[in-house]
């Protein structure tokens, strides 16, 4: 199973694949606080889909189980799992925890 270390690790990679995309004068600082949605979010609509479909292909890949950060689960949380960083890994440690 995979480790917060490893979430998090995937995570940073998908948000150094957004910058990778951008100008140098567009890029978007990262770090385990950067805001992924909501007021202070560093990322716009089209960025966050990407982040997500990237981070859960990487995670299912490196699960081996398939996970969907999108599902009406996702939506409901009083938190949003989309947040922060820390806030995604949590959710998806959360699923990985729980047995199918």
């Amino acid at each position: 199973m995979l480790n917060l270390e490893a979430v998090q690790a995937i995570i940073l990679k998908a948000l150094e694949n957004v910058n990778e995309e951008r100008s140098s004068t567009e890029q978007i600082p990262i770090s385990l606080d950067t805001s992924l949605f909501g007021v202070n979010a560093v990322l716009d609509s089209l960025a966050l889909v990407s982040v997500i479909v990237d981070v859960e292909s990487a995670v299912s890949s490196a699960s081996g189980r398939d996970v969907s950060l999108t599902d009406d689960r996702a939506m409901s949380q009083a938190v949003s799992p989309f947040k922060d960083v820390h806030s995604l890994t949590a959710y998806i440690l959360l699923l990985l925890s729980e047995s199918k």
